[in-house]
């Protein structure tokens, strides 16, 4: 019985032992691992890397043929977020510790804020997140790689389109630079020289109306000095109607008689420039702006003045209103009804600007191709504000540095349409 009980019992100390071996073995294995049990090659698309398979095979989405993915590449980055490494505390030599941004917390970092730690050539940069290094993916103080990924939400209807550089050479593609210039919008009329009797006679209406005002102020006869008040205030708005400031009602009240060059024009004396702005230019034209005149009928004679009022109301019909300006007409060559050339320039100061070409006007939206690495072209819809020669000012967007397409945009346009049709196609079947 002793025998067989000693059997036993060995028999017993022999399987406990290999199982505490195996599973000591299994720990080992899943801490080396990095705590995940590893993982035959995984295939994905290259054009959705968040679509992997363990088998090759074709995209659902797009058709593309599957990579296949080493056990040494990195996971893809789930779009619109960021997977960075946050020192626990600056200056320490600690382990950094894993933290997961969406974009929208990137760049709603304050300045001074740690968001981003990265090591480069000059030391350790600590930087607070903008949309526009965020879009670069750029250290602001050295220019390197972060290795951020953030996705640009497309436009409705729109997709990535990868392109051979054979193919981007055949069809002509051509690529410009988003960068910061220096730009000068020049604004284009045709003005007339003023005559204008009604505006003449409601200037005397006005003084007429001040000297009654005046007179009824020396009285004791309150409802006469009431009266009087309102006939001045009555002729001050028809003159602000008719387009004339408060400043040059004032100077109408000071010289004590109507302007007679609205009627006629002497030598030596001042001549009124009418020149009609349109709706959009509006917000480009100011009181005291220069104004650069020619006249067709003395081409060698260049004439200048200043802007005085702009009237208040738009014009229904021609959607423009009217800017004023008081011109020097020493030799009497401009007279009433007389039309004249205006050039008005406006600077805009530094801007970042985008070639003309690259815009693509969809009549809802525009467009541009920002270029990738690799072949892939993004739309990207912009906000434009003013043109200038052959470049448009970028309201939103687009980050100076970035690459769009200037040529070949056409082509680009229907081959990012259809690979969305085919993307939504695809998605519908794999829904259903």
């Amino acid at each position: 019985m002793m025998p067989k009980r000693l059997v036993a019992v060995l028999f017993v100390f022999v399987a406990v032992a290999g199982t505490l071996i195996v599973l000591r073995t299994g720990i080992i294995s899943k801490f080396k691992t990095g705590t995940h049990e590893t993982k035959s090659a995984l295939y994905y698309c290259p054009m959705h890397p968040t679509y992997t398979s363990d088998k090759p095979g074709d995209c659902p989405i797009c058709n593309m043929k599957l990579v296949k993915r080493e056990d040494h590449e990195q996971e893809p980055v789930d779009a619109g977020h960021v997977h960075e490494s946050i020192p626990v505390q600056v200056g320490e030599q600690e382990q950094p510790s894993a933290r997961e941004f969406t974009v929208e917390e990137l760049v709603q970092m304050k300045p001074g804020e740690i968001c981003l730690i990265h090591k480069c050539k000059t030391g350790t940069c600590l930087i607070a997140m903008t949309p526009e290094w965020a879009r670069l993916g750029k250290c602001p103080h050295c220019g390197e790689d972060l290795g951020v990924i953030v996705k640009e939400a497309l436009p409705e209807g729109y997709g990535n389109v990868r392109l051979s550089s054979e193919k981007t050479s055949a069809i002509g593609i051509k690529t410009g630079e988003v960068k910061k210039i220096q730009m000068t919008k020049t604004i284009r009329t045709v003005g007339r020289i003023a005559y204008d009797p009604d505006l003449y006679q409601a200037e005397e209406e006005l003084i007429q109306a001040a000297r009654a005002f005046e007179k009824a102020e020396l009285g004791s006869i309150p409802e006469v000095k009431e009266q009087a008040g309102r006939l001045v205030e009555s002729a001050t708005i028809r003159l602000r109607l008719l387009g004339l400031s408060d400043s040059l009602i004032d100077e109408v009240k000071q010289a004590g008689k109507p302007d007679r060059s609205l009627l006629y024009s002497e030598a030596g004396g001042t001549v009124w420039l009418y020149a009609p702005i349109y709706e959009y230019e509006i917000p480009l034209v100011k009181v005291g702006d220069t104004i650069d005149v020619e006249v067709p009928a003395f081409p060698e004679k260049k004439f200048q003045g200043a802007i005085r009022s702009i009237d208040p109301v738009v014009d229904p019909v021609t959607r423009s209103i009217r800017a004023r300006a008081v011109l020097q007409n020493p030799e009497g060559f401009l007279k009433p009804e007389m039309y004249v050339n205006a050039i008005l320039e406006r600077r805009l100061g530094e801007v970042l600007a985008v070639p003309e070409e690259a815009v693509f006007a969809t009549g809802e939206q525009n467009i541009v191709f920002v270029a990738k690495p690799d072949g892939v072209f993004e739309p990207r819809q912009v906000t434009v504000g003013v043109k200038s020669g052959e470049d448009y000012e970028v309201k939103s967007g687009l980050s100076e540095g970035e690459t769009v397409v200037t040529s070949g945009n056409f082509l680009i346009d229907s081959e990012s349409r259809l690979k969305a049709a085919l993307q939504s196609v695809g998605e519908g079947h794999k829904h259903g």
